[in-house]
């Protein structure tokens, strides 16, 4: 009877074992968020048109381009969970906020629903192990109003005025800004000239505080930058 019992014990223990390491994984699914603001003058200033939301053309701000868990040998986690599908009805307290700071410029015009809902059910149901969706996107929004980058940059005598800046003294200003050094994406004007387009910066796995980024997305830029008008 006692070797029954034991034997029982050790398999109810193997039935319960996977679960508990399974759910310790699943806390631990990745490192570092990428948070990621982009100017509205470069995405439409390219060859590629743009198209102001149904609301209106957006402030000439940085706009929120999402909030991405990363893991930090560079990979990342994306799509993880198909049974939490986005829920404009979880965020209704701030569809305001979002019209204003996570503006669409996809083509064609749209409410930047499809957006927030490709950027929660893409990056953001890989945060469920910390936050939840409302979360998720207020985490964002704090975020952005915590990092101010175009008054970082205004501050330096770095305008959107279509001039060329250097990247060092672009990066260097938002730096001394925010605390934190940002990693800065360029694309390209119909012209072919560099312009600055996104801005990237790390925060914590709670969502609760910038960071030093691990490791930063590839990509290049000229020394010398455009920072087109919107």
């Amino acid at each position: 009877m006692k070797i029954l019992q034991a034997s029982l014990c050790v398999i109810s223990l193997l039935v319960i074992l996977p679960s508990v390491f399974s759910a310790s994984s699943s806390s631990e699914d990745f490192d570092f968020f990428y948070f990621v603001q982009q100017w509205p003058g470069s995405y439409c200033d390219t060859q590629k048109k743009c198209c102001y939301p149904t609301t209106g053309k957006p402030a000439a701000d940085f706009g929120i381009h999402g909030l991405w868990p990363n893991y930090k040998d560079g990979t990342y986690p994306s799509n993880c969970d198909e049974t939490k599908p986005f829920d404009k009805s979880t965020i209704s307290d701030l569809l305001t906020s979002m019209k204003k700071s996570w503006p669409t410029l996809a083509c064609p015009s749209g409410s930047g629903e499809a957006f927030w809902e490709h950027e929660w059910e893409k990056h953001g149901t890989c945060s469920e192990s910390v936050i939840d969706q409302h979360e998720y996107f207020q985490t964002a929004l704090n975020l952005k109003q915590k990092t101010n980058l175009l008054g970082a940059l205004t501050r330096a005598g770095i305008n959107p005025d279509g001039k060329s800046y250097s990247l060092e003294s672009i990066r260097d200003s938002i730096k001394e800004s925010i605390g934190f050094t940002p990693w800065v994406e360029c694309n390209r004007d119909g012209s072919g000239n560099s312009q600055l387009y996104q801005v990237y910066l790390c925060v914590d796995r709670s969502g609760s505080g910038l960071i030093e980024c691990p490791v930063f997305p590839h990509g290049k830029c000229g020394a010398e930058i455009e920072f087109p008008s919107f």
